[in-house]
């Protein structure tokens, strides 16, 4: 048995003071992640923070028409919030995509962004990995490489990020809003996860004493129709091999606005920018639909084993704007 002291926080205030107070603490609200890393010995804090019981778990409209999703509203209840069903039906998909049911009940939305990666070299305690150790290297280079990286890799990471909700997040324009020592800050959802570089062992920009509060939405675009598409080795209870998350604004078949987000292809949600900027201002027909694909896996680089990935991602691409565009 790991021995750690459990805390459980009084209130917001509390949580960031114990987390500056106990270096290489770990925050717990659903567990479903952190407590499959204590048993697999992936992680061993001194102390576990508790925030599971603290008045974060509402769904608000605010003055300026953004929603704010406190950070433990549980997966379940956000994606069959009124709100997310009526307005932003691409998340509600995305949730009810992840996982089981019996997890999307318990996981919440701060724990759903910092979610580890599901590489099995990874929860492999005998392998060597960069992000677990820094410095050993990556198992993954020459080994398993199913469900790694097509984009944004480097040589000491190949893993993918496993959420789906934060592939959808990103292509929403969403904002995770921060609490630490230092005050609040707000940081865009697809600048919160991070590319491995030489630092994988880094997933996010939160500093180590900082807590997520809150996920921000913004309002409604006009006329903006958006879907989530996710593909996997079966039909639930798997992580994505692809997905994609889009949402685009039309007009006279033009599309003036395109916001898409890839997931299971980097080891963060991966903003397809490429493609967005081939889309703007062309009108949806089936050869723009192709040519923005085409201008986002131009710069794929898959691994020995996962070469399928990359027309796989782009046909998903495709039939994803295509049942955009035409909805």
């Amino acid at each position: 048995m790991i021995p750690f002291r459990y805390e459980r926080a009084t209130d917001v205030a509390n949580a960031v003071a114990l987390l500056a107070d106990s270096p290489g603490a770990r925050v717990l609200a659903g567990g479903t992640n952190l407590v499959d890393h204590l048993k697999l010995g992936i992680t061993e804090p001194p102390v576990i923070i508790d925030i599971s019981r603290l008045p974060l778990d509402t769904v608000d409209r605010r003055g300026d028409g953004t929603v704010r999703v406190g950070t433990n509203v549980r997966n379940s209840d956000l994606a069959a919030h009124s709100i997310i069903r009526r307005e932003h039906p691409m998340l509600a998909r995305a949730l009810l995509a992840g996982a089981s049911p019996q997890l999307r009940n318990l996981a919440t939305t701060g724990g759903n962004l910092l979610q580890r990666t599901r590489c099995v070299y990874f929860q492999d305690l005998s392998t060597p990995c960069n992000k677990r150790r820094p410095g050993s290297g990556c198992s993954a280079l020459g080994g398993y490489t199913r469900y790694h990286a097509i984009l944004g890799a480097s040589d000491t990471c190949v893993a993918t990020h496993p959420s789906d909700m934060a592939v959808a997040m990103a292509a929403l324009d969403a904002s995770v809003v921060l609490l630490g020592p230092e005050g609040q800050r707000t940081v865009p959802v697809r600048e919160f996860h991070r590319l491995p570089g030489d630092q994988p062992n880094r997933d996010t920009v939160i500093g180590p004493d900082e807590i997520i509060i809150a996920v921000d939405l913004p309002p409604v675009a006009p006329g903006a129709v958006g879907t989530y598409r996710k593909v996997r080795d079966r039909a639930s209870y798997a992580f994505a091999l692809v997905s994609v998350a889009a949402e685009v604004q039309m007009s006279d078949r033009r599309v003036t606005a395109a916001r898409i987000a890839l997931g299971g292809v980097a080891h963060k949600p991966w903003r397809a920018e490429r493609a967005e900027a081939s889309l703007l201002g062309r009108e949806a027909t089936e050869s723009e639909l192709a040519a923005a694909a085409d201008a986002e896996f131009d710069a794929a680089e898959p691994l020995e084993g996962n070469e399928f990935k990359v027309s796989l991602a782009r046909r998903t691409l495709i039939a994803t704007l295509r049942e955009v565009v035409s909805s």
